[in-house]
């Protein structure tokens, strides 16, 4: 269960890498598709040079259904991965969870109040129906802004509380006008933090860091409450399934003495047995953002071409592992937040949904690994900054809420690349963008090896 090795550098050498590049050409900015703002909803790019140069295009334009056209564009939001916030209500707590299929999501939302009295509550949004809908989940108190919330696919809610230096669960479910609860169990724990739901559906595990140790907990789902699973050396953090069994995790990892991160695979059939997963270069800091069970598509941020950048890989694969210029943006954090499901070994065709963070705030970036250019859209209105899901035909799901809609989901269908080669005039790559950043040998090794025991070609020169 190992990605292949970044191209560049020399055995027992600290490589760095090189980005990915059209065939016998340099990277050319103006080609990469890395443009300064959003497209306009369904609309072609704006040419080059027009429009205010310190405003992304589109910022003028309606955006996807939800948005108006004096407000436009995509608004900031206070929290990563939480929903924009009230000028008056202070930070909002972060997170929009959704299940691995689309069909539920949860938060925490806020009932209206005075400024500084607002009450928080959980709520449940349905998605899988001719319409989406919200189910509010309130008990007899409101909860704290720092509680995490995650949906199961039987409908239910798990929201995890901190009560001192104790760490609390439980599963909330409508019942008729009220809300029920069912309490798991506590975890004597100072700090904890909710995974990504588990792709079975039932079972959602936390993390609690320490210095020299981490433990991984499963929280719901078990048989007898809240139940340690694994103790892994070091401090961890992410996370990331790489199958759709729940069975195979990606954490990233720094050892207990100190030294770069690196992504590890745990095993939880196996009594979360730790494998190396990313080792780029010795000193690189490797993470795992995000995984496909499908195709085994990777998007990883590593710092071994010198300084953070946005990657991407194939499990299992000894191809090198690629660092594209459309996704090498100026003064805007780009972050891959879901992948296309359903492309079955075809990772280079797969569509992967981009939130881009700028001055203006949070808008949508659309890329594939073939295509090799960077296409962006304006978000709709009251967009939950970074959440999203793709169907297996290719359509973006975007949850938004805003003062006309309360639960609203819009579409975006991923738009076609065009072929390099009639726009620029260049001969196509006739690998589909699939081959490394140049042109070399076939690897010595073709069968899925470690990343830091893969082939390296040439000696690395600087990006």
């Amino acid at each position: 269960m190992t990605a292949c090795a970044i191209e560049g550098g020399s055995a027992g050498a600290a490589a760095t890498a090189e980005p990915e590049a059209e065939s016998g050409t340099e990277p050319d900015p103006k080609e990469s598709g890395a443009e300064s703002g959003p497209e306009e909803y369904g609309a072609e790019p704006r040419p080059e040079g027009s429009g205010d140069p310190g405003k992304p295009a589109g910022a003028d334009a309606p955006g996807l259904p939800g948005s108006t056209a004096d407000e436009g564009g995509p608004k900031a939001s206070s929290a990563v991965g939480g929903p924009a916030a009230p000028a008056d209500a202070g930070p909002l707590p972060g997170g929009f969870t959704l299940t691995s299929d689309g069909a539920y999501a949860a938060r925490l939302t806020a009932a209206p109040g005075p400024p500084g009295e607002r009450a928080w509550y959980p709520e449940r949004w349905t998605l899988d129906g001719p319409e989406p809908y919200a189910v509010p989940l309130p008990l007899g108190q409101p909860e704290e802004p720092d509680a995490q919330v995650a949906p199961l696919a039987d409908g239910r809610v798990l929201i995890r509380r901190q009560v001192a230096d104790r760490q609390m669960f439980s599963l909330l479910y409508p019942t008729g006008p009220g809300t029920g609860e069912l309490l798991l169990g506590a975890v004597e724990c100072g700090e904890m933090t909710l995974l990504p739901p588990s792709p079975d559906g039932r079972c959602v595990y936390a993390l609690s860091a320490g210095e020299h140790h981490s433990s991984l907990w499963l929280v719901a789902g078990g048989a007898f409450g809240p139940e340690e699973v694994a103790r892994i050396p070091g401090r961890c953090s992410g996370g990331a399934w790489l199958d759709r069994a729940g069975r195979m995790l990606a954490l990233d990892r720094r050892a207990p003495g100190g030294g770069p991160v690196k992504a590890v695979a745990v095993d939880l059939g196996r009594g979360a047995e730790v494998t190396p997963l990313l080792q780029i270069a010795p000193g690189s800091d490797d993470r795992l953002l995000l995984a496909d069970a499908d195709s085994g598509l990777l998007l990883i941020r590593s710092d071994a071409p010198g300084h953070d950048r946005l990657g991407w890989g194939v499990l299992g694969s000894c191809l090198p592992v690629r660092f594209p210029e459309c996704l090498r943006l100026a003064d805007v954090a780009v972050t891959p937040f879901a992948v296309q499901p359903g492309q079955m070994l075809m990772p280079e065709s797969c569509a992967v949904a981009l939130r881009i963070d700028g001055a203006a705030g949070s808008w949508v970036g659309v890329w594939r690994p073939a295509g090799r250019r960077l296409h962006q859209f304006a978000a709709p209105l009251g967009w939950v900054p970074g959440a999203g899901y793709w169907s297996r035909d290719g359509v973006l799901r975007l949850p938004y809420t805003n003062g006309a809609t309360s639960c609203g989901v819009a579409l975006l269908e991923a738009p076609q690349d065009v072929e390099p080669s009639s726009v620029t005039g260049r001969p196509s790559d006739s690998e589909g963008g699939t081959q490394p950043s140049a042109a070399v040998s076939a690897p010595a090794v073709c069968k899925p090896v470690p990343l830091g025991q893969a082939p390296l070609h040439r000696a690395a020169r600087s990006d």
